[in-house]
């Protein structure tokens, strides 16, 4: 081998182990990279119009499992599709066993928070991205694992996604009538590249902190911790 391709060499692993160092997290899309055409601004996006478009009852009126709710019958698969699957949490704690196809990216949310018109959080694009920024910013002690360990620097995967648009169910997640609605989301998320065939284990979570002490209108606490045991084949 050439000098100059050994120097090559050298220099490619060399980026390429600081790179991992920086990132310190294999498996898991930078959060300032773009995955299959998105940022992770843009795939929050998609994420918050998954989950508010998820129906809460059928055309009969009987209730249907949302990604949110803590209900055995929640199926993994509903309403997914691409390349990338969603992920969502449950207050205050959820365990869930599912199956994931052998070549599916999962992007979770962690704790996170969206303001839309529908729920009168603002009707421009810059009002609902300052309500959903104030909210997010009470968000305390995330954490992300995979199979036991633990995503470093989880500040980091905080975004903010672009103003995006929605179709409601009635009823809906947010409320008794839905519709035609803008938001933008604001939290955390990470992004999986595909997991490798057998079991692994997911947790996540954090906790909304409101306090009248620390200037906040109320007090209020709302933990979240989501266990996720995937077979994946």
């Amino acid at each position: 081998m050439s000098v100059v391709l050994i120097a090559a060499a050298l220099l490619v692993s060399g980026v390429l182990t600081a790179r991992a160092q920086q990132d310190g997290n294999a498996g898991v899309v930078p959060p300032n990279a773009t995955f299959y055409g998105r940022t992770y601004g843009e795939w929050s996006a998609k994420w918050w119009e998954w989950f508010m478009e998820f129906p809460v009852q059928d055309k009969q009126g009987n209730p249907l499992p949302h990604p949110s709710f803590d209900d055995p019958n929640f199926n993994v698969r509903d309403r997914q599709q691409g390349d990338v699957w969603f992920l969502g949490e449950t207050s205050p704690i959820m365990v869930r066993t599912c199956d994931i196809p052998l070549d599916k990216s999962l992007f979770v949310a962690l704790h996170t928070a969206e303001s839309s018109n529908l729920e009168g959080l603002g009707n421009t694009e810059a009002e609902q991205r300052a309500n959903s920024e104030w909210t997010a910013n009470h968000i305390v002690g995330s954490f992300f694992e995979i199979d036991g360990q633990p995503v470093a620097d989880i500040e980091s995967y905080r975004v903010t996604s672009p103003q995006f648009k929605f179709d409601a169910p009635t009823p809906w997640v947010f409320g008794a009538t839905g519709g035609k609605g803008t938001s933008v989301g604001d939290g955390y998320y990470v992004l999986l590249k595909p997991l490798s065939k057998g079991q692994h284990t997911i947790h996540y979570g954090g906790t909304f902190h409101f306090s009248v002490a620390e200037g906040d209108p109320f007090d209020l606490e709302i933990p979240s911790d989501s266990t996720y045991h995937l077979n994946v084949k």
